[in-house]
């Protein structure tokens, strides 16, 4: 009989094992709402991270202050659009909520003063929590060593957000057109220089200093605009739209329009809009030849989607305010004034290749044959994205030795020939034999058209070998959270993609910098690949509030060190300088 019940309880406490082993884990209400509150200039950010499968009840969600007095200041603090939930209005995801400085001295006379946020959340589960308050108190003076310290704890692009929900419309227009100009010596707008240009040259009939000038703002409008259309939905939605023109059959498309462009500048042929198009526009203008403004607005749009899908602090931070805010219109006159200020170095340009461009005739046609040469080259470019290194190589050889025998570098010179002639006949042999060299490096399997023998030397292939292997590549969440709570060391996250420009700058110029990689021992390596934009690529940009690359984060102990990222393109010396604050 004994026996009979150690089976039965022995068996109570196997299936009991086995069911709460099968039950979702319940979250404390620690893990299942992490708030926290940062004062940072003239802005106090309240940070809302819910856990996983946990929501808050939009409308038990209270902001307000108790001290000196109690008053609410929900009406004064912009929070993210509810959803509907089984017919309750729901916060879904984590957020922030942007507090001014200006709100509070409205209330407020003393120095001192406390923020209590109230709330309600559930679990998918089917757990509820009871009503919680969490209060955070703060001086309007900072003075002492511990608030400044505070004061700074902001990532860039979070203090850019603040920038945006603190300051007046025209400070915020200036500092974002300055943000553009900076960005726009980075190499995100190089590739647009030789399009806008051969867009002009293609156009020399009859063309000027103004005419010029016409069609690179109209270029520069467009890319600005497309910023903008961009940036907004990204910021309401979540929803990377120049991620999502990054796939084969775009590229492909796009590619073949500069093929076309190339072929139509070697004097094959005209492109052009059909003539009863061009005689409406003419009509409505006569001097300007509209037949060229559609497009070049078009290219000016889809090259600022395609070509060149950086994301950097300043548009992170746009990103963030809008997310988090719903202010589309601030945030798209924000974004708007900053692609401005990214194309003004385009209209300078545009306006000098229409003031210096040559008279029609023997020049003329050599010009728009080098940038016939040149579109071919931002194809291959292009397509560098989606097909494989030995592929770009090959068609990189194709277009210099190409190139080099049209110029006459197989040809013998007259001996009356002119000085300058001979000086083409010079610089057609030496890219005669870069193309040779170019040709040796896809016979090595070389990636680097700059360096096409790298891989004729052992130490140098030792070299990038080793550099490869140093990130470990993680395609989930689930496998990300896995590694970073089990890792003795902290964590560098790097978010990559290949049509990116500004992560391959970091590759190239940062992360194989000998003394960085030397200080890098101290982490664990990890990669995010979201060339693809698969759904876990998605879902991993989504929690960490990501746009998009480049971004590099921090972890330590199993936690994000959320000041310490780096959003965009830093050089090592940069890099390095930021490794030591961490």
């Amino acid at each position: 009989m004994t026996f009979l019940k150690n089976i039965v309880f022995s068996l109570c406490v196997v299936a009991t094992f086995l069911f709460s082993a099968t039950q979702p884990k319940v979250l404390s209400p620690e893990e299942a709402f992490k708030i926290t509150a940062i004062k940072s200039g003239d802005v106090i950010s309240i940070d809302v991270s819910l856990g996983e499968n946990i929501y808050l009840y939009d409308d038990k969600l209270q902001l307000s202050i108790t001290k000196p007095k109690e008053i609410s200041i929900d009406a004064d603090v912009k929070r993210p659009e509810a959803i509907d939930y089984e017919g309750f209005m729901i916060q879904k995801s984590s957020f922030k909520l942007l507090v001014p400085i200006s709100v509070i001295k409205k209330h407020v006379n003393t120095n001192e003063f406390t923020l209590q946020l109230a709330f309600q959340g559930c679990s998918k589960n089917g757990i509820c929590y009871q009503p919680m308050e969490k209060s955070f108190d703060f001086v309007l003076n900072v003075n002492n060593e511990k608030q400044n310290n505070q004061a700074q704890a902001l990532s860039e692009e979070d203090s850019i957000a603040n920038t945006l929900a603190t300051s007046s419309l025209g400070i915020i227009l200036l500092t974002f057109f300055g943000f553009g100009v900076l960005l726009s010596l980075t190499p995100c707008i190089f590739p647009m220089i030789p399009i806008l240009s051969s867009i002009i040259v293609s156009q020399s009939d009859n063309m000027n200093t103004k005419r010029a000038f016409v069609l690179s703002l109209t270029y520069v409008l467009a890319m600005s605009v497309a910023y903008t259309f961009a940036g907004v939905m990204a910021g309401l939605f979540g929803a990377n739209l120049q991620a999502a023109l990054q796939n084969t059959w775009v590229i492909s498309i796009f590619s073949m329009i500069f093929v076309l462009l190339a072929f139509s500048m070697f004097g094959f042929y005209n492109i052009q809009l059909p003539s009863f198009i061009q005689s409406a526009l003419t009509k409505k203008s006569d001097q300007m030849q509209g037949h060229g403004i559609v497009g070049v607005a078009i290219m000016g749009f889809l090259s600022a989607l395609i070509v060149g899908p950086c994301v950097a602090a300043p548009l992170a931070g746009a990103l963030i305010y809008i997310g988090q805010s719903g202010d589309a219109l601030l945030g798209g006159l924000a974004l708007f004034m900053m692609s401005l200020g990214m194309g003004l170095p385009l209209i300078l340009i545009g306006m000098s290749a229409g003031k210096f461009m040559p008279r029609p005739g023997e020049w003329m046609d050599n010009v728009k044959s080098i940038f016939g040469v040149v579109m071919l080259g931002v194809a291959i470019w292009m397509l560098s994205r989606i097909v494989s290194s030995e592929v770009t190589m090959a068609l990189s050889t194709a277009l210099v030795i190409t190139s080099s025998v049209y110029m006459g570098a197989l040809e013998q010179l007259e001996k009356s020939s002119s000085g300058w002639k001979k000086l083409v006949k010079s610089f057609a042999i030496i890219l005669f034999i870069y193309g040779v060299f170019l040709f040796i490096g896809t016979l090595t399997k070389s990636s680097n058209i700059l360096n096409p023998l790298e891989n004729i030397s052992t130490s140098k292939a030792v070299s990038v070998e080793k550099h490869e292997s140093e990130f470990k590549r993680v395609k989930t969440l689930s496998e990300l959270k896995s590694i970073i709570n089990s890792s003795q060391k902290p964590v560098m996250l790097d978010f990559y993609a290949d049509w990116c420009i500004s992560c391959i700058e970091l590759e190239k110029f940062t992360f194989s910098d000998a003394k960085v990689k030397s200080k890098l021992n101290d982490f664990l390596l990890l990669q995010v690949d979201v060339t693809k934009n698969s759904s876990d690529d998605k879902e991993l940009l989504k929690e960490f509030g990501l746009f998009g690359p480049p971004a590099i984060l921090f972890f330590k102990d199993g936690n994000e060190q959320k000041p310490k990222r780096i959003i965009g393109f830093k050089n090592a010396d940069e890099f390095l300088f930021h490794l030591g604050s961490i």
